[in-house]
């Protein structure tokens, strides 16, 4: 799926959440197409290898997403236009320790940002990243956008909230803004081993068992970062032409649901490792065993398909990890 240069091209945009790994790749491709990028950082880490290829050539603000008076400053004094909200706490593990904090960054930090774009006459299209886990629990699947929210845990609870709160500032003050629930992101960039894709993938590089936290049942789907940035695209191109889709939440997923040892088993065969067994421990706590979001939506409303098969997808990413890692 090609992006329309001709919208993108000069256009005022913000992204929170750059750095991180969706925001890096979405903004990598924002600064390609010529869009005047400003992105909001708030930690100073070393960049991804994603983000290192427009650190310095887009406009750097920092500053907490918390920040409702610095927003307001970023989006008036840079003319902003599309906003992509994807400043968030990520991790569910990270969640059940701090719980506070997640909902200070994901909850809060929602809020903040679209109370500064009801202020911000400008804005025209404003994207927040909700989440599958935001439909908790549910008796049947694949999840479709007209299920009720149901989460339990405070992770799940978190985008829940944030996914709701667009609903509402849309509902009450015509905010043109749409909720984004994508499934787990994998490919080329993602430097958190913690996670599935990238940890697996660097263990049978180097010819070590890769570690399964849960038993390894449990199924998700897993959506390739180039597609998911390209879905944010479409869909703030779709709100630009038609702006009749704002308050509409949109799932983004292949259709195609795996289980963990699925995930793992593939990798092995893409990395030519089928020798080494996973060590499974059994120990994730509190988490959805099975999910799975229906794209049937964003295919008929705004033309979405997955641009890359799975298996071409994991080739891509274990040729950027084999090069990262520099392993034969």
């Amino acid at each position: 799926m090609t992006p329309n240069g001709a919208l993108w091209r000069d256009r005022p945009v913000l992204v929170t959440g750059a750095t991180g790994f969706l925001g890096s790749h979405l903004t990598a491709m924002l600064r390609d197409l010529g869009a005047e990028v400003v992105v909001l950082v708030r930690d100073d880490v070393p960049p991804t290898p994603v983000a290192a290829s427009w650190r310095g050539r887009v406009a750097e603000v920092r500053g907490d997403v918390r920040d409702q008076e610095l927003l307001e400053r970023v989006l008036g004094e840079y003319a902003v236009a599309t906003v992509f909200h994807l400043a968030a706490q990520t991790q569910v593990e990270v969640a059940n320790r701090n719980p506070v904090s997640t909902f200070e960054s994901n909850v809060r930090g929602t809020w903040t940002v679209l109370e500064a774009c009801r202020r911000s006459p400008r804005v025209s299209a404003v994207l927040v990243a909700s989440s599958d886990k935001a439909y908790g629990a549910q008796p049947q699947l694949p999840y479709t956008e007209d299920m009720p929210l149901q989460p339990v845990h405070p992770y799940d609870m978190s985008k829940a909230c944030a996914d709701l709160l667009c609903t509402s500032y849309h509902a009450v003050f015509e905010l043109p803004v749409s909720a984004v629930r994508c499934g787990n992101f994998y490919g080329p960039g993602d430097v958190n081993w913690a996670r599935l894709v990238p940890g697996t993938a660097r263990s049978l590089l180097r010819g070590e068992r890769p570690v399964v936290r849960s038993d390894g049942t449990y199924t998700r789907d897993y959506v390739y970062i180039e597609d998911a940035a390209l879905a944010y695209l479409r869909l703030a191109e779709a709100m630009t032409d038609d702006p009749s889709l704002a308050g509409e939440p949109f799932n983004f997923a292949t259709g195609a649901p795996m289980s963990v040892l699925e995930v793992v088993d593939l990798l092995g065969r893409v990395t030519g490792r089928t020798d080494l067994e996973p060590e499974v421990l059994g120990s994730a706590k509190d988490e959805i065993p099975h999910q799975s979001l229906s794209s049937d939506k964003a295919k008929r409303l705004i033309r979405w398909e997955p641009t890359f098969a799975v298996g071409e997808a994991f080739e891509r990413t274990v040729a950027w990890y084999r090069d990262y890692l520099d392993e034969p």
